[in-house]
């Protein structure tokens, strides 16, 4: 990662901020916007000069490829502030090359480093007061690139518009979590765009997901599309099992996200000396591992909830509850992983980049 190169950004601020009309005690998720917006234009074969103004609405031509082919693809990352008033992100050079590698599979053009972090960095500074102390506060930063190019052929766009908008957080909770395992419907399948962050991926994730809701449960764990015999993810996020001391995920491929918080928790595992075997996942097994109580815990691994422990889980006719225990890796990885975030512990993987 570099960040040496500095560009010239046009810089347009707010007049008045809107910072004084929140409520930062009772937050959304995702339905309040900061200040301000960063944004750059693909146009005649080359990125054009980036730019920050304050946060508004786009126009953009009906005929905008976006609308039509779906070429539009996001990432998802935080920046925290310590008790010193220190901005920190989380392993972002992992999100600026997976941003790229999306982008490259949905034939968009790939956006420049030197351009990503400047006016990443220089947006987080602007809107640094947005980013409130105390664990569980973040800032929520949501890079996205779009096709704008006004034009109906189904052809790659010529012109497309990189983003980058930003959100605060307060503590991620949803709830009691119980996921249903697919056995129709699937999240991706081999050789398409499963292990991109293209924003079709989560649009055709919803209908399944309403079903299972209706049955009550509140996500999917997603199996492969050939023979749903293995489990892949859960919801948009990627999953973990504990069969007695042993951790278990699926590998990457094609099919699954290489979640950063994914591969984070992958190296804490070594780090403390868990057992730990990356490798495909059955449902059977899984089923076998509850019926006979090694099956200890079952948790989703993402960006917005860190860690999001699985109370139990369904399967055509079976329902199974997790039994609750004390010292779960769940919260052990929670725990290790917040403090590095919030500048709490050390870093000796170099994952912090402050700001």
């Amino acid at each position: 990662m570099t960040n040496n190169t500095k560009q010239i950004i046009d810089i347009t601020k707010v007049q008045n901020s809107k910072i004084n009309e929140v409520d930062f005690s009772s937050i959304d998720f995702g339905n309040i916007f900061t200040d301000h917006m960063f944004e750059c234009d693909f146009i005649d074969g080359k990125w054009q000069q980036p730019k920050i103004k304050p946060y508004q609405a786009l126009t953009l031509d009906p005929s905008a490829r976006v609308f039509h082919y779906g070429q539009a693809v996001f990432e998802g990352m935080k920046a925290y502030k310590d008790d010193t008033d220190g901005v920190w992100l989380f392993r972002p050079e992992e999100n600026y090359k997976r941003i790229n590698k999306s982008s490259a599979r949905l034939a968009i053009p790939e956006f420049p480093e030197d351009y990503f972090f400047e006016g990443l960095t220089t947006l987080l500074d602007l809107d640094r007061e947005w980013i409130k102390k105390g664990v569980g506060n973040s800032l929520y930063i949501r890079p996205f690139v779009i096709a704008t190019e006004p034009a109906i052929a189904a052809l790659p766009a010529k012109q497309y518009k990189f983003m980058i908008i930003c959100s605060p957080a307060k503590s991620y909770y949803s709830g009691e979590v119980r996921v249903l395992i697919a056995e129709k419907y699937s999240r991706a399948a081999n050789g398409g765009v499963g292990f991109a962050k293209a924003a079709g991926n989560y649009a055709a994730q919803f209908y399944p997901t309403n079903l299972a809701n209706n049955d009550g449960y509140q996500q999917i764990i997603w199996t492969d599309a050939n023979t749903h015999e293995y489990l892949e993810e859960a919801g948009t996020m990627n999953i973990f099992f504990r069969v007695n001391d042993t951790l278990l995920t699926a590998p990457t491929n094609d099919r699954i996200l290489d979640g950063v918080t994914r591969k984070s928790v992958i190296q804490l595992a070594k780090d403390y000396n868990i057992d730990l075997e990356v490798r495909p996942v059955s449902v059977k097994e899984i089923k076998t591992a509850a019926q006979n109580g090694e099956l200890k815990e079952i948790f989703g691994a993402g960006t917005a909830a860190v860690i999001n422990p699985i109370l139990g889980f369904g399967h055509g006719n079976s329902k199974y509850e997790l039994p609750k225990i004390e010292d779960s890796f769940a919260s052990l990885f929670k725990e290790k992983l917040m403090a590095i975030q919030y500048n709490n512990a050390e870093d000796k993987h170099g994952w912090r980049y402050k700001i």
